[in-house]
């Protein structure tokens, strides 16, 4: 009997969604066993080398300091339109400059602190906390302000916050292109044979999802932040797309051009392409 494969994700709504079918064994032929954890952990344990996983997902801003070792594979992408970080705070420091405020970020190599040094003044301070917590800790004033990923962007008003800034947004209006945020890579040494085989088991679980969204419904609801249902379907339908099934040419170009610019200011290490 064929290993399993060793593949991370998070436990976000989209991600569950996506590798529910691939987990459970409802797609043959392909077996695997799932590290689940938030996406900066994943970062971590990638940029670490020491115990690599096979198969991760990464954020962008990480996948340019790991290219070498890892290359993209061409399905399961949280990358597109209207999906951008937010920037919020308290209605009461909603004129202030960016650059006097404490800023909450979801991790140092997350895709959302990439854009926000890229795009947005330097904030006075960076405060690296998980991301479940940024909403609590602007909200109590312990940070002024907080760079939010996943399913915050649809509860943050909940918690009497406003938006300063959509990065996505932003970066869409620069480029033109949807926004990369996180990818699924692989070992450039697994080989070929391999990562072929898991970009078909992928797609094959993303299928599987959309034509029985059902039968993940439990296994996204053990592992959510965010368990109100309607709050977990909208970030399903923000995040897991037609670019989740495959990237294809616009999707390669928007991950080039985050890197090119990351690399030209500075903000991201040299390094080889992305791609196989």
């Amino acid at each position: 009997m064929t290993a399993a494969i060793g593949i991370g994700f998070s436990p976000c709504p989209n991600d569950t969604f996506m590798f529910h079918a691939l987990v459970s064994g409802a797609v043959p032929g392909l077996a695997v066993a799932p590290w689940l954890a938030d996406i900066e952990a994943l970062n971590l344990r990638a940029l670490a080398g020491h115990d690599p996983l096979p198969i991760t997902k990464l954020s962008v801003h990480a996948l340019a300091h790991v290219s070498e070792r890892y290359t993209v594979l061409s399905a399961g992408a949280a990358l597109g339109r209207g999906c951008g970080p937010l920037l919020v705070t308290r209605p009461e420091l909603a004129g202030a400059g960016i650059d006097a405020l404490r800023v909450a970020i979801p991790g140092r190599y997350t895709t959302a602190q990439l854009l926000l040094r890229a795009l947005l003044p330097r904030p006075r301070e960076l405060v690296v906390m998980p991301f479940s917590a940024i909403l609590p800790a602007v909200a109590a004033g312990q940070v002024d302000a907080g760079l939010i990923i996943h399913e915050s962007r649809f509860t943050y008003a909940a918690h009497g916050l406003v938006a300063l800034a959509d990065l996505g947004a932003l970066w869409e209006a620069e480029t033109g292109l949807p926004l990369p945020l996180g990818v699924i890579a692989a070992e450039r040494v697994q080989g070929e044979a391999l990562l072929a085989r898991v970009e078909d088991g992928i797609r094959r679980s993303i299928a599987a999802a959309w034509a029985r969204p059902q039968d993940s419904a439990q296994y996204i609801r053990a592992h959510a932040q965010e368990i109100d249902p309607e709050v977990c379907r909208r970030h399903i339908g923000l995040y897991v797309n037609d670019f989740s099934l495959e990237l294809g040419a616009e999707g390669r170009a928007a991950i080039d051009a985050l890197m090119l610019r990351g690399r030209a200011a500075g903000l991201l290490p040299p390094g080889p392409s992305a791609w196989r």
